[in-house]
């Protein structure tokens, strides 16, 4: 899988949402046009940064809970993105060694980043799959390579969703690859919404169909739950469904609902 060659033909000129999404992180690994979509994302998003710092937090915070907490080994990462320390190899590794991730992403330059940055502990594994989220199939048989499916896997959707339009059926898509996973895996996802504040939030998917040419899709708490927990039979860990920035963090003065605009949540396979 490692070794799968990528497509030459990177457009440089035409910006990507995970090469954005490292923009907003403060990350180097993007091109001038990914830049000038993030700066006309903040235009009519001020606090998208804020947005993207939140989200990150969760999945960090997620990882650690489903490693320290549930003992779970295996994470098969979809829409990785651009590497950003901490990577989710090196939480899970912390508290367990042993563990094994596959990174996956329809980005040729960000599967090229990681197999150059990401280095798995000796105990561990880190895989790299150059792949779309439309090819679950194709997902489950590449990640077979490093992960074991007849073991828990923890299955990563990290501000993936709202780029899956409905007209690719996205419940039968998160379907076939929980099909794959066996009792006790688990699902992390988290997804913009115009709950808080829809003007907003409707410019910059707007922004982001027309300069990508990719889906945008807001989705509410009740939309989000039912997509992708409970018409999958998953059952949601405590804190429910919640903004990314609540999501089993320590007391703090938060950012408002309407800045951070996404939800996150994490269910497990009975």
């Amino acid at each position: 899988m490692d070794a799968a060659p990528l497509p030459l033909d990177v457009d440089h000129l035409k910006p990507h949402p995970a090469r954005a999404y490292d923009y907003y992180l403060g990350g180097k690994d993007n091109f001038e046009a990914d830049r000038e979509l993030g700066r006309r994302t903040e235009e009519v998003w001020p606090t998208v940064r804020v947005f993207a710092r939140e989200n990150r937090e969760f999945m960090r915070r997620a990882v650690h809970y489903l490693a320290a907490e549930e003992g779970i080994g295996q994470y098969l990462d979809i829409g990785s993105g651009v590497p950003t320390a901490p990577n989710v190899h090196e939480i899970a590794q912390r508290e367990l060694p042993g563990s094994r991730v596959v990174y996956v992403d329809n980005d040729p330059l960000v599967i090229s980043h990681a197999r150059s940055l990401l280095r798995s502990g000796p105990e561990g594994r880190a895989g790299y799959l150059y792949a779309d989220i439309r090819q679950p199939e194709a997902i489950i048989a590449g990640a077979s390579e490093v992960l074991d499916f007849s073991r828990p896997v923890a299955v990563l959707l990290i501000a993936v969703l709202h780029f899956v339009a409905d007209e690719w059926d996205p419940q039968a898509i998160l379907g076939t690859l929980l099909k794959a996973l066996p009792s006790g895996s688990f699902l992390a996802a988290s997804q913009i919404t115009d709950e808080h504040d829809a003007a907003t939030i409707g410019a910059a998917a707007d922004l982001y169909r027309e300069a990508t040419g990719k889906p945008a899709r807001a989705r509410r708490a009740r939309a989000f739950e039912e997509l992708a927990f409970t018409s999958q039979g998953l059952r949601i860990v405590d804190p429910g469904v919640v903004l990314v920035s609540e999501w089993r963090d320590e007391a703090r003065l938060r950012p408002s609902a309407a800045d951070v605009s996404c939800y996150g949540a994490v269910g497990r396979k009975p």
